[in-house]
């Protein structure tokens, strides 16, 4: 079920009003119906892969338990070992089967040796399933470096791993974070379902306005990039850097948004990204929870930055490739990754990975000069990468770059606008994508754009902020496209 979608704006009042209204006598009726919920809400796109979720999720439940009951450090480990391996296991089988297979044949044939059958298997992916395996295997880690206690609530645990909200793309939810608010009672507060209510609004216009419309433009131009001029391959470049913001970051807004008006808090996915001065701050501001999973359970234990220069970047080249493995079952994401370590890198042997920790110009309508050219810089190198992470090979993203970087450059070419134009939707476009910016800079402190208290925003100015917002989606929503993120 999608969030942009007439079922999920169906689905979700009946579900607020039946947990609030009618399952109220106790926490484990309430957790039972969001269980529920969120199988129901999975099994809309495919109920056969429900069993997934449930078999990893009794795995973890089990093997938590056992975990912190064992007194044999070899059995925990034993144990421990049994969730890392299952759920990569499930997670190599549905993701990466035929891409094992096919690089093998791939490397055969760069030997010399041809393979005249090929076994494959039509695997489809789950949706989501990246997510919810890193989050069970999370808790069984944190059990095993007593971070965590294991509960005996299996219907909490469960609701804990399939809760609707980020199932299919996020914030992959630590378990010391979310588990316990599902075993404390739940009280409706006025206050934090409208703050929701903005967040989820706000995440919608980033999905159906910036990230849809966006897409027309990337699409037709990253197909068809040999058809156009440089100038114009950095508009595409420079789209696609905002749609894919501009979708995960509006799932995450609509899933932390959700959340709340179900009385839970989920971490903050996206903390304004594109206004880092460097790639390290914009690591930390990107995609918060796969990153800090990433830090914590294979940067840190690997020696991190604590250790001799060469295991640095040894360290770091194996995180983002890794993470760039993570995203999907192609060389592209892999070498997406690697460009990012080769940006991480100076910064990390210069120890200045951690020079830029709190907002940019803090207390300032305008940053400096010298952020202003930071921040500029850093979005042109992430926005570089991003081709990879688009382009369908590397071969692909090569040459989408040799022509972007050629002397059409710094033409402006007037039949690629009139090609891709679509009369004056460009320029509509473009005007929103200012506005929006210039939003998304004024709040940069806040946890999302339309966080703000009564008090200094008077009450016609927000329902007139509201009404708006709803008009531009309404207007100028593109045709609905699935969230990006669905398919890692």
């Amino acid at each position: 079920m999608l969030f942009n979608s007439l079922e999920f704006f169906l689905f979700l009042p009946i579900v607020f009003v039946l947990y609030w209204f009618v399952f109220t006598r106790g926490i484990k009726l309430q957790n039972l119906f969001i269980l529920i919920c969120s199988y129901f809400f999975y099994g809309w796109w495919d109920w056969r892969f429900l069993s997934l979720i449930l078999l990893s999720t009794v795995v973890d439940y089990f093997v938590g338990l056992n975990i912190h009951n064992s007194q044999d450090n070899k059995v925990k480990k034993t144990y421990l070992w049994v969730s890392i391996l299952f759920n990569l296991g499930l997670l190599g089988f549905f993701k990466y089967f035929n891409f094992f297979i096919d690089s093998w044949i791939d490397l055969l044939h760069g030997f010399g040796y041809e393979q005249k059958s090929v076994w494959t298997l039509n695997v489809i992916l789950p949706v989501g399933i990246s997510f919810y395996t890193f989050q069970t295997m999370s808790y069984s880690l944190d059990i095993y470096y007593k971070k965590l206690k294991p509960t005996k609530d299996f219907i909490s645990f469960a609701s804990f791993v399939s809760f609707f909200p980020q199932l299919v793309a996020g914030p992959i939810e630590r378990a010391k974070n979310l588990l316990p608010q599902f075993q404390i009672k739940r009280v409706f507060n006025y206050n934090k379902a409208v703050d929701g209510c903005r967040q989820i609004l706000w995440g919608l216009f980033k999905k159906i306005v910036i990230a849809d419309n966006c897409a027309l433009y990337v699409n037709e131009i990253f197909t068809n990039y040999n058809d156009y001029a440089g100038s114009t391959l950095l508009l595409g470049t420079i789209l696609f850097s905002f749609q894919i913001y501009g979708d995960f970051s509006g799932y995450s807004d609509i899933a932390i948004g959700t959340a709340r008006l179900l009385g839970f808090d989920l971490i903050q996915n996206f903390a304004f990204p594109y206004f880092s001065r460097d790639v390290a701050e914009f690591w930390r501001r990107w995609h918060i929870s796969l990153s800090s999973w990433f830090r914590d359970y294979l940067y840190i234990p690997l020696g991190g930055s604590r250790c001799e220069n060469w295991r640095k970047v040894r360290n770091i080249f194996i995180i983002f490739m890794v993470s760039g493995f993570w995203h999907g079952a192609n060389w592209t994401f892999i070498l997406w990754g690697a460009i990012h370590a080769v940006y991480l890198v100076p910064l990390i042997l210069q120890d200045k990975n951690r020079i830029n920790l709190g907002p940019v110009a803090q207390r300032r309508y305008l940053p400096s000069i010298k952020e202003a050219f930071k921040i500029i810089t850093t979005f042109f190198l992430t926005s570089i990468a991003w081709v990879f992470f688009r382009a369908n090979s590397i071969s692909h993203a090569i040459s989408y770059l040799k022509s972007l970087f050629s002397k059409s450059l710094f033409s402006l070419s007037l039949q690629d606008i009139d090609k891709i134009s679509y009369g004056y939707h460009i320029v509509i476009l473009l005007i929103i994508l200012i506005l929006f910016i210039l939003v998304e800079w004024a709040q940069r402190t806040k946890k999302h754009a339309l966080e703000f208290d009564s008090v200094n925003f008077p009450l016609l100015l927000r329902w007139s902020l509201y009404y708006s917002l709803l008009y531009i989606i309404f207007q100028f929503g593109a045709s609905q496209q699935h969230f990006i993120y669905f398919q890692f």
